[in-house]
Protein backbone atom coordinates (compact mmCIF):
# COMPACT_ATOMS: atom_id res chain seq x y z
CA UNK A 1 0.00 0.00 0.00
CA UNK A 2 2.75 2.40 0.89
CA UNK A 3 4.54 1.66 -2.38
CA UNK A 4 1.36 2.38 -4.46
CA UNK A 5 0.84 5.70 -2.72
CA UNK A 6 4.42 6.78 -3.47
CA UNK A 7 4.08 5.78 -7.08
CA UNK A 8 0.89 7.80 -7.52
CA UNK A 9 2.49 10.85 -5.96
CA UNK A 10 5.53 10.67 -8.25
CA UNK A 11 3.37 10.21 -11.34
CA UNK A 12 1.30 13.23 -10.41
CA UNK A 13 4.42 15.32 -9.90
CA UNK A 14 5.80 14.25 -13.29
CA UNK A 15 2.55 15.12 -15.00
CA UNK A 16 2.59 18.60 -13.50
CA UNK A 17 6.22 19.17 -14.44
CA UNK A 18 5.75 18.10 -18.06
CA UNK A 19 2.36 19.72 -18.59
CA UNK A 20 0.50 16.41 -18.75
CA UNK A 21 -1.95 17.10 -15.94
CA UNK A 22 -4.48 18.73 -18.25
CA UNK A 23 -3.78 22.24 -16.95
CA UNK A 24 -1.72 24.74 -18.98
CA UNK A 25 0.79 27.15 -17.56
CA UNK A 26 -0.29 30.77 -17.68
CA UNK A 27 1.91 31.65 -20.68
CA UNK A 28 1.09 28.55 -22.73
CA UNK A 29 -1.59 28.46 -25.41
CA UNK A 30 -3.09 25.58 -27.31
CA UNK A 31 -1.93 25.65 -30.92
CA UNK A 32 -4.93 26.18 -33.23
CA UNK A 33 -6.02 22.87 -34.69
CA UNK A 34 -4.48 20.89 -31.84
CA UNK A 35 -5.37 19.92 -28.28
CA UNK A 36 -1.99 20.96 -26.89
CA UNK A 37 0.77 23.52 -27.50
CA UNK A 38 2.96 22.44 -30.47
CA UNK A 39 6.59 23.69 -30.58
CA UNK A 40 7.02 26.15 -33.43
CA UNK A 41 10.34 24.49 -34.30
CA UNK A 42 8.62 21.38 -35.62
CA UNK A 43 6.04 23.25 -37.69
CA UNK A 44 6.38 24.39 -41.32
CA UNK A 45 4.82 27.73 -42.34
CA UNK A 46 2.81 27.93 -45.53
CA UNK A 47 5.57 30.05 -47.07
CA UNK A 48 9.30 29.65 -46.44
CA UNK A 49 11.92 31.94 -47.99
CA UNK A 50 15.13 30.10 -48.97
CA UNK A 51 18.19 30.50 -51.18
CA UNK A 52 16.31 28.67 -53.97
CA UNK A 53 13.26 30.90 -53.70
CA UNK A 54 9.91 30.78 -51.95
CA UNK A 55 8.70 27.32 -50.92
CA UNK A 56 4.93 26.95 -50.58
CA UNK A 57 3.05 24.43 -48.41
CA UNK A 58 -0.53 23.49 -47.56
CA UNK A 59 -0.42 22.81 -43.83
CA UNK A 60 3.04 21.24 -44.11
CA UNK A 61 2.49 19.48 -47.44
CA UNK A 62 4.51 21.03 -50.31
CA UNK A 63 2.70 22.17 -53.44
CA UNK A 64 3.37 20.49 -56.79
CA UNK A 65 5.48 23.45 -57.93
CA UNK A 66 7.53 23.51 -54.72
CA UNK A 67 8.06 19.76 -54.87
CA UNK A 68 9.44 20.02 -58.41
CA UNK A 69 11.72 22.86 -57.36
CA UNK A 70 13.02 20.75 -54.46
CA UNK A 71 13.64 17.68 -56.61
CA UNK A 72 15.49 19.79 -59.16
CA UNK A 73 17.61 21.23 -56.37
CA UNK A 74 18.24 17.76 -54.93
CA UNK A 75 19.39 16.43 -58.29
CA UNK A 76 21.63 19.46 -58.78
CA UNK A 77 23.36 19.15 -55.40
CA UNK A 78 23.73 15.41 -55.83
CA UNK A 79 25.35 15.97 -59.22
CA UNK A 80 27.73 18.41 -57.50
CA UNK A 81 28.52 15.85 -54.79
CA UNK A 82 29.11 13.11 -57.36
CA UNK A 83 31.55 15.38 -59.19
CA UNK A 84 33.50 16.34 -56.09
CA UNK A 85 33.65 12.82 -54.67
CA UNK A 86 34.29 10.95 -57.93
CA UNK A 87 37.18 13.15 -59.11
CA UNK A 88 39.76 10.45 -58.21
CA UNK A 89 37.82 7.87 -60.21
CA UNK A 90 37.35 10.11 -63.26
CA UNK A 91 40.96 11.27 -63.14
CA UNK A 92 42.45 7.79 -63.23
CA UNK A 93 40.06 6.79 -66.01
CA UNK A 94 41.13 9.86 -68.01
CA UNK A 95 44.73 8.76 -67.53
CA UNK A 96 43.87 5.28 -68.80
CA UNK A 97 42.06 6.66 -71.83
CA UNK A 98 44.99 8.99 -72.56
CA UNK A 99 47.31 5.99 -72.62
CA UNK A 100 44.85 3.95 -74.69
CA UNK A 101 44.71 6.71 -77.31
CA UNK A 102 48.48 6.36 -77.65
CA UNK A 103 48.23 2.60 -78.14
CA UNK A 104 49.17 1.69 -74.55
CA UNK A 105 46.55 -1.02 -73.94
CA UNK A 106 48.51 -4.01 -72.61
CA UNK A 107 50.40 -4.29 -69.33
CA UNK A 108 53.69 -4.97 -71.14
CA UNK A 109 53.37 -1.64 -72.96
CA UNK A 110 54.95 1.28 -71.14
CA UNK A 111 54.77 5.00 -71.83
CA UNK A 112 58.35 6.11 -71.16
CA UNK A 113 59.29 9.77 -70.95
CA UNK A 114 62.84 9.11 -72.08
CA UNK A 115 63.44 12.79 -72.71
CA UNK A 116 61.34 13.93 -69.72
CA UNK A 117 57.80 15.28 -69.70
CA UNK A 118 57.51 18.58 -71.49
CA UNK A 119 54.45 20.84 -71.59
CA UNK A 120 52.76 19.24 -74.62
CA UNK A 121 50.64 16.65 -72.76
CA UNK A 122 47.77 17.63 -70.50
CA UNK A 123 48.79 15.84 -67.31
CA UNK A 124 47.86 17.06 -63.85
CA UNK A 125 50.97 18.70 -62.32
CA UNK A 126 53.34 16.30 -64.03
CA UNK A 127 56.99 17.03 -63.40
CA UNK A 128 59.82 17.83 -65.77
CA UNK A 129 62.45 16.39 -63.48
CA UNK A 130 62.15 12.60 -63.30
CA UNK A 131 61.95 9.93 -65.98
CA UNK A 132 58.36 8.67 -65.86
CA UNK A 133 57.51 5.09 -66.81
CA UNK A 134 53.74 4.64 -66.91
CA UNK A 135 51.62 1.54 -67.53
CA UNK A 136 48.15 0.17 -66.81
CA UNK A 137 47.37 -3.23 -65.33
CA UNK A 138 44.14 -5.04 -66.18
CA UNK A 139 43.67 -7.66 -63.47
CA UNK A 140 40.29 -8.71 -64.86
CA UNK A 141 41.83 -9.65 -68.19
CA UNK A 142 45.26 -10.81 -67.03
CA UNK A 143 44.64 -12.03 -63.47
CA UNK A 144 47.46 -11.70 -60.91
CA UNK A 145 50.16 -9.54 -62.47
CA UNK A 146 53.88 -9.39 -61.79
CA UNK A 147 55.91 -6.18 -61.85
CA UNK A 148 59.69 -6.53 -61.77
CA UNK A 149 61.27 -3.17 -60.90
CA UNK A 150 64.93 -2.36 -61.46
CA UNK A 151 67.33 -1.38 -58.70
CA UNK A 152 67.82 2.32 -58.05
CA UNK A 153 64.28 3.43 -58.87
CA UNK A 154 62.91 6.59 -57.35
CA UNK A 155 59.44 6.67 -55.78
CA UNK A 156 57.27 4.20 -57.70
CA UNK A 157 53.63 3.47 -56.98
CA UNK A 158 50.61 1.39 -57.95
CA UNK A 159 47.17 2.98 -57.46
CA UNK A 160 43.76 1.42 -57.96
CA UNK A 161 40.97 2.79 -60.17
CA UNK A 162 39.88 5.24 -57.46
CA UNK A 163 43.45 6.45 -56.96
CA UNK A 164 43.72 4.52 -53.70
CA UNK A 165 47.14 3.34 -52.65
CA UNK A 166 47.98 -0.29 -53.49
CA UNK A 167 51.75 -0.47 -52.99
CA UNK A 168 54.98 1.46 -53.25
CA UNK A 169 58.04 0.18 -55.08
CA UNK A 170 61.60 1.37 -55.50
CA UNK A 171 63.30 3.50 -52.87
CA UNK A 172 60.10 3.95 -50.83
CA UNK A 173 58.86 0.38 -51.32
CA UNK A 174 59.70 -2.89 -49.57
CA UNK A 175 62.56 -3.55 -52.02
CA UNK A 176 64.16 -0.32 -50.64
CA UNK A 177 65.62 0.59 -53.99
CA UNK A 178 67.34 -2.76 -54.52
CA UNK A 179 64.81 -3.90 -57.11
CA UNK A 180 62.39 -6.77 -56.71
CA UNK A 181 59.34 -8.68 -57.89
CA UNK A 182 55.86 -7.49 -56.96
CA UNK A 183 52.64 -9.42 -57.37
CA UNK A 184 49.38 -7.48 -57.68
CA UNK A 185 46.28 -9.60 -57.01
CA UNK A 186 42.79 -8.80 -58.30
CA UNK A 187 40.00 -7.99 -55.83
CA UNK A 188 38.66 -11.01 -53.96
CA UNK A 189 41.43 -13.29 -55.20
CA UNK A 190 41.25 -16.75 -53.60
CA UNK A 191 43.85 -18.66 -55.61
CA UNK A 192 47.30 -19.80 -54.61
CA UNK A 193 49.84 -17.08 -53.89
CA UNK A 194 53.41 -18.09 -54.81
CA UNK A 195 56.38 -17.13 -52.66
CA UNK A 196 59.18 -14.81 -53.66
CA UNK A 197 57.05 -11.71 -54.33
CA UNK A 198 56.03 -8.57 -52.53
CA UNK A 199 52.27 -9.17 -52.61
CA UNK A 200 49.39 -6.67 -52.62
CA UNK A 201 45.69 -7.15 -53.34
CA UNK A 202 43.95 -4.33 -55.20
CA UNK A 203 40.34 -3.28 -54.70
CA UNK A 204 39.89 -2.80 -58.47
CA UNK A 205 40.77 -4.51 -61.75
CA UNK A 206 42.31 -1.43 -63.35
CA UNK A 207 45.54 -0.26 -61.71
CA UNK A 208 48.05 2.40 -62.65
CA UNK A 209 51.78 1.76 -62.39
CA UNK A 210 53.87 4.92 -62.30
CA UNK A 211 57.63 4.85 -61.80
CA UNK A 212 60.14 7.66 -61.49
CA UNK A 213 63.76 7.36 -62.46
CA UNK A 214 66.28 9.98 -61.35
CA UNK A 215 68.50 12.05 -63.59
CA UNK A 216 72.21 11.37 -63.41
CA UNK A 217 74.48 14.31 -64.19
CA UNK A 218 71.32 16.03 -65.43
CA UNK A 219 70.68 13.31 -68.03
CA UNK A 220 68.00 10.66 -68.48
CA UNK A 221 70.24 7.94 -69.96
CA UNK A 222 70.83 5.86 -66.85
CA UNK A 223 67.16 5.73 -65.82
CA UNK A 224 65.99 5.01 -69.37
CA UNK A 225 68.46 2.15 -69.68
CA UNK A 226 67.33 0.67 -66.36
CA UNK A 227 63.69 0.72 -67.43
CA UNK A 228 64.30 -0.67 -70.90
CA UNK A 229 66.56 -3.46 -69.71
CA UNK A 230 65.04 -4.47 -66.38
CA UNK A 231 61.41 -3.34 -66.02
CA UNK A 232 59.05 -6.24 -66.70
CA UNK A 233 55.28 -6.46 -66.35
CA UNK A 234 53.40 -9.68 -67.16
CA UNK A 235 50.55 -11.93 -66.12
CA UNK A 236 51.59 -14.50 -63.52
CA UNK A 237 49.90 -17.13 -65.68
CA UNK A 238 52.33 -16.27 -68.51
CA UNK A 239 55.43 -16.22 -66.34
CA UNK A 240 57.23 -18.77 -68.50
CA UNK A 241 56.35 -16.98 -71.74
CA UNK A 242 56.03 -13.35 -70.77
CA UNK A 243 55.52 -11.04 -73.76
CA UNK A 244 58.38 -8.75 -74.71
CA UNK A 245 58.23 -5.31 -73.13
CA UNK A 246 57.32 -2.43 -75.45
CA UNK A 247 58.40 1.10 -74.59
CA UNK A 248 56.79 4.07 -76.34
CA UNK A 249 58.29 7.52 -75.88
CA UNK A 250 55.86 10.02 -74.42
CA UNK A 251 58.24 12.95 -74.70
CA UNK A 252 57.03 15.62 -77.10
CA UNK A 253 53.63 14.00 -77.66
CA UNK A 254 50.35 15.87 -77.41
CA UNK A 255 47.68 13.94 -75.49
CA UNK A 256 45.11 14.48 -72.75
CA UNK A 257 44.87 12.70 -69.39
CA UNK A 258 42.68 15.25 -67.58
CA UNK A 259 39.03 14.46 -66.77
CA UNK A 260 36.16 16.62 -68.04
CA UNK A 261 34.68 19.50 -66.06
CA UNK A 262 31.31 19.44 -67.84
CA UNK A 263 28.49 16.95 -68.40
CA UNK A 264 30.91 14.52 -70.07
CA UNK A 265 32.36 13.87 -66.61
CA UNK A 266 29.44 11.55 -65.83
CA UNK A 267 30.05 9.59 -69.02
CA UNK A 268 33.67 9.12 -67.95
CA UNK A 269 32.77 7.44 -64.67
CA UNK A 270 29.96 5.21 -66.03
CA UNK A 271 32.30 2.67 -67.73
CA UNK A 272 34.42 2.48 -64.58
CA UNK A 273 31.39 1.32 -62.60
CA UNK A 274 30.66 -1.26 -65.29
CA UNK A 275 34.14 -2.78 -65.23
CA UNK A 276 34.89 -2.77 -61.52
CA UNK A 277 33.33 -4.99 -58.82
CA UNK A 278 30.37 -3.49 -56.98
CA UNK A 279 32.50 -3.36 -53.81
CA UNK A 280 34.91 -1.00 -55.57
CA UNK A 281 33.22 2.04 -54.00
CA UNK A 282 31.13 2.28 -50.84
CA UNK A 283 27.31 2.15 -50.81
CA UNK A 284 26.98 5.87 -50.03
CA UNK A 285 28.83 6.97 -53.14
CA UNK A 286 27.13 4.29 -55.21
CA UNK A 287 23.83 5.63 -53.89
CA UNK A 288 24.71 9.21 -54.84
CA UNK A 289 25.56 8.07 -58.35
CA UNK A 290 22.41 5.97 -58.63
CA UNK A 291 20.29 8.93 -57.52
CA UNK A 292 21.27 10.77 -60.71
CA UNK A 293 20.99 7.70 -62.96
CA UNK A 294 24.51 6.24 -62.90
CA UNK A 295 24.38 2.61 -61.77
CA UNK A 296 26.29 -0.54 -62.62
CA UNK A 297 24.40 -2.69 -65.11
CA UNK A 298 21.99 0.07 -66.18
CA UNK A 299 22.20 2.55 -69.07
CA UNK A 300 22.85 6.18 -68.25
CA UNK A 301 20.18 7.97 -70.29
CA UNK A 302 19.08 11.21 -68.60
CA UNK A 303 16.30 13.14 -70.33
CA UNK A 304 16.75 16.72 -71.48
CA UNK A 305 15.55 18.20 -68.19
CA UNK A 306 17.81 15.97 -66.09
CA UNK A 307 20.76 16.66 -68.39
CA UNK A 308 20.31 20.38 -67.70
CA UNK A 309 20.31 19.79 -63.95
CA UNK A 310 23.42 17.58 -64.13
CA UNK A 311 25.16 20.15 -66.30
CA UNK A 312 24.42 22.81 -63.70
CA UNK A 313 25.53 20.53 -60.86
CA UNK A 314 28.87 19.66 -62.46
CA UNK A 315 29.51 23.35 -63.22
CA UNK A 316 28.99 24.14 -59.53
CA UNK A 317 31.20 21.18 -58.58
CA UNK A 318 33.98 22.30 -60.89
CA UNK A 319 33.84 25.84 -59.49
CA UNK A 320 33.87 24.44 -55.95
CA UNK A 321 36.94 22.30 -56.64
CA UNK A 322 38.73 25.37 -57.97
CA UNK A 323 37.73 27.36 -54.88
CA UNK A 324 39.10 24.58 -52.66
CA UNK A 325 42.47 24.86 -54.41
CA UNK A 326 42.88 28.54 -55.11
CA UNK A 327 40.93 30.05 -52.19
CA UNK A 328 41.04 27.42 -49.40
CA UNK A 329 39.23 28.24 -46.16
CA UNK A 330 40.94 25.43 -44.25
CA UNK A 331 43.98 26.86 -42.46
CA UNK A 332 45.53 23.37 -42.59
CA UNK A 333 46.01 23.94 -46.33
CA UNK A 334 48.85 26.37 -45.60
CA UNK A 335 52.35 25.15 -44.81
CA UNK A 336 53.41 28.17 -42.77
CA UNK A 337 51.31 30.44 -40.54
CA UNK A 338 50.64 33.80 -42.16
CA UNK A 339 52.11 32.78 -45.51
CA UNK A 340 50.64 31.56 -48.80
CA UNK A 341 52.53 28.34 -49.54
CA UNK A 342 50.09 25.41 -49.59
CA UNK A 343 50.52 21.72 -48.94
CA UNK A 344 49.38 18.94 -51.26
CA UNK A 345 48.11 16.63 -48.52
CA UNK A 346 45.87 18.61 -46.19
CA UNK A 347 45.98 16.80 -42.86
CA UNK A 348 49.10 14.83 -43.78
CA UNK A 349 47.20 11.59 -44.46
CA UNK A 350 47.18 9.88 -47.87
CA UNK A 351 43.75 8.44 -46.96
CA UNK A 352 42.47 11.92 -46.03
CA UNK A 353 41.31 10.64 -42.66
CA UNK A 354 40.76 13.11 -39.83
CA UNK A 355 42.40 12.02 -36.56
CA UNK A 356 43.15 8.61 -38.07
CA UNK A 357 39.50 8.15 -38.96
CA UNK A 358 37.84 9.25 -35.73
CA UNK A 359 36.76 12.44 -37.47
CA UNK A 360 35.81 10.65 -40.68
CA UNK A 361 37.24 11.52 -44.07
CA UNK A 362 38.17 15.03 -45.13
CA UNK A 363 36.27 15.01 -48.42
CA UNK A 364 37.28 18.57 -49.34
CA UNK A 365 40.96 17.73 -48.86
CA UNK A 366 40.61 14.70 -51.13
CA UNK A 367 38.86 16.74 -53.84
CA UNK A 368 41.51 19.47 -53.45
CA UNK A 369 44.35 17.01 -54.05
CA UNK A 370 42.96 15.05 -56.95
CA UNK A 371 41.68 18.07 -58.85
CA UNK A 372 45.27 19.23 -59.23
CA UNK A 373 47.45 16.13 -58.88
CA UNK A 374 47.93 12.43 -59.52
CA UNK A 375 49.64 9.58 -57.66
CA UNK A 376 48.61 8.70 -54.13
CA UNK A 377 51.25 7.29 -51.81
CA UNK A 378 52.27 7.59 -48.16
CA UNK A 379 55.71 8.57 -49.47
CA UNK A 380 54.27 11.94 -50.46
CA UNK A 381 52.45 12.52 -47.17
CA UNK A 382 54.55 10.97 -44.42
CA UNK A 383 57.82 12.14 -42.94
CA UNK A 384 60.44 10.05 -44.73
CA UNK A 385 63.87 11.57 -44.21
CA UNK A 386 66.01 11.27 -47.34
CA UNK A 387 63.31 9.30 -49.18
CA UNK A 388 60.05 10.03 -50.92
CA UNK A 389 59.10 13.55 -51.91
CA UNK A 390 57.51 16.68 -50.54
CA UNK A 391 55.66 19.48 -52.29
CA UNK A 392 54.55 23.04 -51.73
CA UNK A 393 52.25 25.04 -53.99
CA UNK A 394 52.08 28.79 -54.50
CA UNK A 395 49.57 30.66 -56.68
CA UNK A 396 49.74 34.21 -55.31
CA UNK A 397 52.39 36.86 -54.84
CA UNK A 398 53.32 38.08 -51.38
CA UNK A 399 50.53 40.69 -51.52
CA UNK A 400 47.91 37.90 -51.97
CA UNK A 401 47.25 38.64 -55.64
CA UNK A 402 46.97 35.85 -58.22
CA UNK A 403 50.08 35.45 -60.38
CA UNK A 404 49.74 37.15 -63.77
CA UNK A 405 51.77 36.05 -66.77
CA UNK A 406 52.14 39.66 -67.90
CA UNK A 407 54.23 40.58 -64.86
CA UNK A 408 57.75 39.73 -63.75
CA UNK A 409 58.31 38.04 -60.37
CA UNK A 410 61.16 36.72 -58.28
CA UNK A 411 61.27 33.75 -55.90
CA UNK A 412 64.20 33.28 -53.52
CA UNK A 413 65.24 29.71 -52.70
CA UNK A 414 67.46 29.96 -49.61
CA UNK A 415 70.75 28.07 -49.37
CA UNK A 416 70.97 24.53 -48.05
CA UNK A 417 67.76 23.31 -49.64
CA UNK A 418 66.70 20.20 -47.67
CA UNK A 419 66.66 17.81 -50.64
CA UNK A 420 68.98 14.81 -50.75
CA UNK A 421 68.30 14.07 -54.43
CA UNK A 422 67.24 17.35 -56.05
CA UNK A 423 64.82 20.26 -55.89
CA UNK A 424 62.86 21.93 -58.64
CA UNK A 425 60.28 24.61 -59.37
CA UNK A 426 57.71 23.92 -62.08
CA UNK A 427 55.11 26.38 -63.42
CA UNK A 428 51.55 25.24 -64.19
CA UNK A 429 48.51 26.63 -65.96
CA UNK A 430 45.59 27.47 -63.64
CA UNK A 431 43.11 26.22 -66.25
CA UNK A 432 44.52 22.78 -67.08
CA UNK A 433 46.61 22.26 -63.92
CA UNK A 434 49.19 20.93 -66.38
CA UNK A 435 52.60 22.34 -67.25
CA UNK A 436 52.46 25.93 -68.47
CA UNK A 437 52.81 25.97 -72.27
CA UNK A 438 55.30 28.63 -73.32
CA UNK A 439 58.25 29.04 -75.67
CA UNK A 440 60.31 26.93 -73.24
CA UNK A 441 60.27 23.16 -73.61
CA UNK A 442 60.32 22.75 -69.84
CA UNK A 443 58.58 25.45 -67.74
CA UNK A 444 60.83 24.71 -64.78
CA UNK A 445 64.17 25.03 -63.09
CA UNK A 446 66.02 22.11 -61.50
CA UNK A 447 69.16 22.35 -59.41
CA UNK A 448 70.60 19.16 -60.97
CA UNK A 449 69.67 19.77 -64.60
CA UNK A 450 70.12 23.54 -64.93
CA UNK A 451 73.16 25.72 -64.48
CA UNK A 452 71.57 28.05 -61.94
CA UNK A 453 73.33 31.22 -60.87
CA UNK A 454 73.71 31.48 -57.09
CA UNK A 455 73.74 34.52 -54.88
CA UNK A 456 76.66 35.26 -52.55
CA UNK A 457 74.81 33.64 -49.63
CA UNK A 458 74.25 30.41 -51.58
CA UNK A 459 70.59 31.13 -52.27
CA UNK A 460 69.06 31.02 -55.74
CA UNK A 461 66.64 33.52 -57.26
CA UNK A 462 64.12 32.12 -59.77
CA UNK A 463 62.52 34.67 -62.10
CA UNK A 464 59.13 34.43 -63.81
CA UNK A 465 57.84 36.62 -66.62
CA UNK A 466 57.14 36.83 -70.36
CA UNK A 467 60.78 37.80 -70.99
CA UNK A 468 63.92 37.06 -69.02
CA UNK A 469 65.46 39.85 -66.95
CA UNK A 470 68.83 40.75 -68.41
CA UNK A 471 71.52 38.31 -67.30
CA UNK A 472 69.02 36.00 -65.54
CA UNK A 473 68.23 33.64 -68.43
CA UNK A 474 69.47 30.51 -66.64
CA UNK A 475 67.23 31.24 -63.65
CA UNK A 476 64.14 32.23 -65.66
CA UNK A 477 60.79 30.47 -66.22
CA UNK A 478 58.73 31.98 -69.02
CA UNK A 479 55.07 32.93 -68.51
CA UNK A 480 52.26 33.83 -70.91
CA UNK A 481 50.88 37.40 -70.82
CA UNK A 482 47.47 37.66 -69.14
CA UNK A 483 47.46 33.94 -68.27
CA UNK A 484 47.23 32.67 -64.71
CA UNK A 485 49.83 30.29 -63.38
CA UNK A 486 51.06 28.66 -60.19
CA UNK A 487 54.13 26.73 -59.12
CA UNK A 488 55.06 23.59 -57.26
CA UNK A 489 58.28 23.38 -55.31
CA UNK A 490 59.46 19.77 -55.23
CA UNK A 491 61.97 18.25 -52.84
CA UNK A 492 63.08 14.70 -53.59
CA UNK A 493 64.68 13.04 -50.59
CA UNK A 494 63.44 15.71 -48.14
CA UNK A 495 65.55 16.36 -45.05
CA UNK A 496 64.73 17.28 -41.45
CA UNK A 497 64.90 21.05 -41.94
CA UNK A 498 61.92 20.77 -44.30
CA UNK A 499 59.80 18.96 -41.76
CA UNK A 500 60.74 21.10 -38.76
CA UNK A 501 60.31 24.20 -40.98
CA UNK A 502 63.66 25.68 -40.01
CA UNK A 503 64.20 26.04 -43.78
CA UNK A 504 61.51 27.91 -45.68
CA UNK A 505 61.28 29.09 -49.29
CA UNK A 506 60.78 32.77 -49.95
CA UNK A 507 57.61 34.41 -51.23
CA UNK A 508 57.00 35.35 -54.84
CA UNK A 509 57.38 39.11 -55.18
CA UNK A 510 56.69 41.25 -58.21
CA UNK A 511 59.71 42.91 -59.79
CA UNK A 512 58.82 46.42 -60.97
Amino acid sequence: MERKQNTFTLATLMAVLFGLSGHLAADEKVTPGYNTPIPASIMTPNKVETSIGTLAFHDGAPTVETSQKLYDHLNTIRATEVFLNAIPMASLEALRIGHENLGITQSNQVLLFNKLMDSNPLFLTGNTDTVYASAFLDLKRDGPTVVEVPAGMGPTTVNDAFFRFVTDMGIVGPDKGKGGKYLILPPGYEGEVPKGYFVSESTSYTNWFIARGFLKDGKTDSAVQAFEQHLKIYSLAKKSQAPKMVFKSGSGLEFNTVHANDFHFFKEIQPVLEKEPVSFIDPELRGLMASIGIQKGKPFTPNEHMTGLLTDGVAIGNATARALIFQPQDEAAYVYPGRLWKTAFIGGDYRWLIDDGEGGRNLDARSYFFYMATVNTPAMAFKLIGKGSQYAMLDKSKDSVYLNGSNTYKLNIPADVPAKNFWSVVAYDTQTRSELQTGQQFPSRNNQRDNLAQNADGSVDIYFGPTAPEGKENNWIQTVPNKGWFILLRLYGPLESWFDKSWQPGDIVEVK
